[in-house]
This record gives C-alpha cells, structure tokens and sequence, in this order.
C-alpha cells in the first residue's frame, strides 16, 4: 500500500506487499524489498551529503522485512562504492540517519536517533542504543550491544557489549548470544578470547598469535580474530 501522499519515484524498484505512508519520500535509484515498511517522512535514497559526490549514478538497497520508522533519512552511494546497502529484517527506529556507502548486515535493530556517518559496516544482529554517534569508516560486529547514547569513533568487535564515556569493551553479550542458540561451549569460547586479548597481558598481536597457537579453532574465535587483524580504525579498549 502507498499512500497518495507519498512521493515515490518512478526510477523506484518496490518488492511485494510493501507499505509506504504519507510523507514519506523515495528517490531514484531506490531498491526496496519485499514486505518493506516505510514510515511517515522518512526519506530513502536522498543525494549523499558528501561534497565529493558528483551526480554519479548510484544506488541504495533494502532487503526484504526492513521497517523504517519515522523521518528516517537513508542516504545513497558515491562513487567510493557506488551504494548503501541495508540486508533484511531491520528495524530502524525513529530520527535515525544512514548515511553515503554504509553496509548493514541482517537482524540489525538500531534504536532511535542513531546516527551513522559515511562508509560504516554493521553486521548480523547488532543492537545499538538510541543517540549513538557513529564515526565515518567504523565497523561494528555482529552480536553487539551498544549503549545508548555511546560516541563510536573504534571499531566493535563481535559478541560485546560496549558502553561508558569513552567507548569500550564492558563484557560479552552472553544473554544475546543465549537467546539466538549459543552453546554454553561457544560462550565459554568467546569469553576465553576477549580475556587472553583484554586481560592477558599481551599487546593486541601478541593475544591474536597466542590464541591462534593455543586455543582450538572454531568459528567463534576466527571471527574475532579475523575482526580484529581486519580493523583499520583498531578496537575499543577495556
């Protein structure tokens, strides 16, 4: 269902059964997914604010189940990737901002008035708390728990809760990762790693190269791994 007082551009690719309420505004070059809601005056696929952008062509995706709440604002690409990308089943709540080349994962809820700056990565099931402030290139990991409020200038390891002024490590998510099925051993694995790494004594490659020497390999451990040795920006501290 589209609202009459809707604007959607006809450059716009809709998917099935999507609803779109009055106000809300599409712009070209927008791809919207199946059983999509877009809610009052939010405005999706809007020109980056981005001075380097220069009317190239590009593009912002929306995978299928994303709910866009109120004056949510989702900007398009630059020429850097060409678009932003949001997966499926989101929720982005009210006053919230996703701006130029982001890259959103699946199962993400970002809670109101989270702001995110250019380029910034979140992965699968990342919770973030209202009013946080996203610094441009950050990556988030999936599995996160973020307080609201946070300023978020380092990367997020996975399976954290992050919080306080500055931002930094306070503890895995274990409820979180209880909830979506994690095994009491997975969880003992996580907490093992992000001890070796914040209480171990070691500098970060130090605790990177002792846990890849010394603890059993497992998705649980190459993912933080991998995180960590992949961050440009380095992690939160303890």
């Amino acid at each position: 269902m589209i609202s009459p007082l809707a604007y959607v551009s006809h450059k716009a690719q809709l998917g099935k059964n999507v609803t779109i309420d009055a106000f809300a505004y599409i712009d070209d070059n927008v791809i919207l997914g199946d059983n999509c809601h877009v809610f009052p005056s939010a405005v999706i696929g809007a020109v980056p604010q981005d001075l380097k952008y220069r009317g190239e062509e590009t593009w912002t995706i929306i995978g299928d189940n994303c709910v866009l709440r109120e004056f949510v604002t989702i900007h398009r690409g630059t020429a850097s990737k060409g678009k932003t990308v949001i997966g499926n089943n989101n929720l982005i709540m009210a006053y919230c901002h996703v701006a130029h080349d982001c890259v959103l994962g699946n199962n993400i809820i970002m809670s109101n008035a989270t702001q995110l700056a250019g380029e910034v990565e979140i992965d699968d099931y990342a919770i973030i708390g209202g009013g946080t402030l996203v610094h441009q290139f950050s990556h988030i990991g999936s599995h996160v728990m973020i307080q609201g409020g946070s300023k978020i200038n380092k990367d997020i390891p996975p399976y954290v809760i992050a919080a306080r002024e500055p931002i930094a490590y306070c503890g895995i998510n274990s409820i979180g990762l209880n909830r979506r099925g994690f095994t009491p051993e997975q969880i003992h694995t996580i907490q093992e790693v992000y001890r070796l790494i914040y209480q171990g004594g070691m500098n970060t490659t130090q605790a990177l190269d002792h846990i890849e020497a010394n603890m059993p390999q497992s998705a649980e451990r190459d993912a933080i791994v991998n995180f960590i040795r992949n961050s440009s920006r380095g992690i939160v501290k303890a």
